[in-house]
């Protein structure tokens, strides 16, 4: 399966494998797709040590990073910048998110939240925070950088190309393309709102054309809603250069969500997700709990913007999964994940190269299938 996309990156499938695991980064790289890292998830020196462990795995094969450089967050002094915005967080929304930990039975633990690297985390996902991980992923061999929520910024694109790097970048709108194609991006990612994490109100099958038909030969994949070889095949139909995945790894033994939040996947359907702003404080698409019930009741604050609500919410997640994998009912009841319509289709957990292997030959399989009836 030869296409623009492979033919730029130098992989055998047009399968782009996006997690915020690096094992399974390097499974779906040496299954002939093309890991990318999310690595906004990272402090710096977490990054470097991430991407050094991938590039162990792979023996020279291509993958890449993701990183979240919003264009509206709020901002901060720049020389204190963690504890400026901590101290927008008001206090009000504090008091909503410890009572409702209190109400759910959750337990206190040892952990500082002054230590909590959530803070930093958070605080990175601006364009000076994005700065530093750039230099840390610029200083590894990536071979492509993408860049969502808004066009990437001029020196962003500008230091990728004198490196040799693609830039690609999500959008979930034909006008957010059309931004990204003037920011100067190789490579497009059409984000349909089955997505899961970060996606906006348009179908794949309707955006993905929209994007192809301005896209001026740039490569263009199709993203949300696709998890089997059948919904590959469906996006290249669609005119796409191959298929960016998210959510179908969540399923995976090498993705690192917690084991009772993974359990949640296999039970739920794939009516049971909804787009909110309660982690992030962008829309995102997240598996339906407790929490979500939580922040609708009519006495509830309204979510942050970014990055402040992934401050003052951050330094719980750790606590809620540890104790709801102790087995507590409460715990269980909130804990969740961003993961996208997809998830209905979760049966068992399997690993990740076999996910990808599996994706890329029923993918084969409905093409020549396809190829027979016009032929009939």
């Amino acid at each position: 399966m030869r296409t623009a996309l492979t033919e730029m990156l130098g992989v055998e499938h047009p399968l782009v494998g996006f997690n915020r695991s690096p094992a399974v980064v390097a499974a779906v790289t040496n299954a002939g797709g093309y890991g990318v890292l999310a690595a906004s998830m990272y402090t710096p020196a977490e990054l470097d040590a991430q991407l050094r462990w991938i590039e162990e795995q792979v023996d020279g094969r291509p993958y890449g990073v993701d990183l979240l450089v919003p264009e509206k967050f709020a901002v901060g002094d720049p020389d204190q910048l963690v504890a400026s915005l901590r101290a927008q967080i008001p206090d009000a929304h504090r008091a909503f998110v410890d009572a409702l930990l209190e109400e759910y039975g959750v337990p206190a633990d040892a952990h500082d939240p002054r230590e909590d690297t959530s803070d930093e985390i958070a605080a990175a996902i601006n364009p000076a925070g994005a700065e530093a991980l750039l230099d840390v992923a610029f200083s590894h061999r990536i071979s492509m950088v993408a860049n969502a929520l808004g066009p990437p910024p001029a020196d962003l694109v500008e230091r990728a190309h004198a490196a040799g790097i693609v830039v690609a970048s999500l959008v979930g709108a034909r006008k957010h393309a059309e931004r990204q194609l003037a920011a100067g991006v190789d490579v497009l990612v059409a984000q349909g709102t089955e997505a899961g994490g970060h996606t906006g109100t348009v179908a794949t099958t309707v955006l993905t054309p929209e994007v192809v038909e301005i896209a001026d030969g740039r490569p263009v994949l199709a993203a949300g809603g696709i998890a089997t070889g059948d919904q590959m095949a469906a996006a290249l139909a669609l005119g796409a250069a191959g298929v960016w995945c998210g959510s179908v790894w969540l399923g995976s033994h090498e993705d690192i969500t917690p084991l009772p939040v993974k359990e949640k996947f296999l039970a739920a359907g794939s009516s049971d997700t909804l787009r909110s702003r309660t982690i992030t404080g962008k829309p995102a698409r997240q598996l339906r709990s407790a929490w979500h019930d939580a922040w609708d009741r009519p006495d509830a604050p309204a979510p942050l913007p970014l990055p402040l609500q992934p401050m003052l919410v951050g330094r719980i997640w750790d606590r809620v999964h540890d104790a709801a994998a102790a087995g507590n009912a409460g715990a269980l009841a909130l804990d969740t994940y961003f993961i996208g319509q997809v998830v209905g289709g979760f049966r068992e957990l399997r690993p990740a190269g076999d996910i990808a292997r599996g994706m890329v030959e029923d993918c084969r399989a409905r093409l020549r299938a396809l190829g027979e009836l016009a032929s009939s």
